[in-house]
């Protein structure tokens, strides 16, 4: 046996713990920003830890205007009207403040402000991210405002294609945030299902990062321990929206996650992103859903790896045993048990397989995905079948 190669990144400064924002003006001047533009969703606009990120700003002498012409599944027009923005106001950086949706479009953004071809030819296929001046790529800082796409740490955003409802990665190295502050504190106002649904989209990344086939052992160790935080510290952080303690290690989690899932994503994320795209479902709560469906699908594959995961997180019972921990912990948070508690029906299915198929997180599956297989689970996923894709014992 040849011994394995790979090609490995890992993230960016990361400036952790409660009260942190208040260093948001030096972040920027370290990362050589004087004149920002806070890019954030419509939902935290009004807010007042984002008036506060503002105020921080303002008396540091670094005013800095706001864009939260952002949808929560964003799109390409949210994307340009960015730009506009970030043209017309002379900005030299980009502080991404929010949750997934804000911090992808604060990155496409400033990855975009500079550049002269269409947002469409850096799509992450290939080396198409080479196309980019890579000069004209303004820095970015990046404020998570939740804990769970970890996108603060990652090299891309999804973007929704409006005219073919499809969820396109935008790739680029330098989209990296130079500095990230992670502030617990700014997700204390979380909403229950909120925090629900982003801590899944943490456990997803986990898990499929685990279970992809790729060599990374660096990421799978993140992704194990970053499991072993969502297992232990979700259910608190849903009870509870004030345990700072249960917030901050979710707040890790979520980072954990995008950083291990450079190894790989899976079915869990190729069947929530089309579902999402045609009925702006919240993602990570889309990605719950589908997630027990997928590990029996898949258990032929990861039946071994998911006994050692097991082990270490204590549950008793191999795979079983972790499949068992999954529906419960879903239950004790409010994930719903299938696609009809999101209000989806099956008037889309064929066209949802054919979009998974093609999804390019698909071809980390540990099991092939066909489009015939992403039909069998779509529909397990909308009847609760969970048996009718394998003996499940219990």
């Amino acid at each position: 046996m040849n011994a394995p190669t790979a090609n490995w990144s890992y993230p960016t400064s990361i400036r952790f713990g409660p009260g942190r924002i208040s260093e948001i003006a030096d972040a920027c001047r370290t990362a050589g920003i004087d004149r920002p533009l806070l890019v954030t969703d419509a939902g935290l606009a009004a807010l007042p830890i984002t008036k506060q990120a503002l105020d921080l700003l303002d008396a540091a002498g670094l005013p800095a205007a706001m864009f939260s012409n952002v949808q929560p599944n964003p799109v390409d027009s949210n994307v340009e009207a960015g730009i506009a923005a970030f043209r017309a106001g002379n900005h030299d950086g980009v502080v991404a403040f929010g949750g997934g949706s804000g911090l992808d479009t604060g990155k496409v953004i400033a990855f975009m402000a500079g550049q002269t071809r269409p947002l469409w030819d850096f799509e992450d296929i290939g080396d198409w991210w080479t196309r980019a001046d890579a000069e004209k790529i303004a820095p970015i800082v990046a404020v998570p405002t939740t804990a769970g796409t970890g996108s603060e740490v990652g090299r891309a955003g999804v973007i929704t294609q409006e005219v073919t409802h499809t969820k396109k990665v935008i790739f680029h190295p330098k989209m990296m945030p130079k500095i990230v502050i992670c502030d617990p504190e700014l997700t204390v106002g979380m909403p229950p299902a909120i925090t629900m649904g982003t801590g899944m989209d943490a456990l997803a990344h986990c898990l499929e990062a685990y279970c992809a086939p790729s060599y990374h052992p660096m990421a799978e160790g993140i992704a194990v321990e970053g499991m072993r935080l969502v297992f232990e510290n979700l259910p608190k952080a849903v009870a509870n929206g004030n345990d700072l303690e249960a917030r901050a290690h979710m707040m890790s989690a979520a980072a954990m996650g995008a950083t291990a899932f450079q190894k790989g994503l899976g079915a869990i994320h190729a069947l929530s992103h089309p579902v999402g795209a045609l009925y702006n479902t919240h993602h990570g709560t889309t990605n719950g859903v589908f997630m027990p469906y997928v590990l029996v699908f898949n258990r032929p594959a990861i039946e071994g790896k998911i006994d050692r995961l097991a082990g270490f997180l204590g549950i008793v019972g191999g795979f079983d045993g972790f499949l068992q921990a999954v529906l419960d912990l879903r239950k004790q948070t409010g994930v719903p048990n299938d696609l009809g508690g999101l209000n989806i029906d099956g008037s889309q299915a064929e066209t949802i397989a054919e979009m998974a198929v093609v999804d390019p997180t698909a071809g980390g599956n540990p099991i092939p995905l066909t489009k015939d297989a992403s039909k069998t689970l779509f529909e397990a996923a909308l009847s609760g079948a969970l048996d009718s894709l394998g003996r499940v014992r219990h």
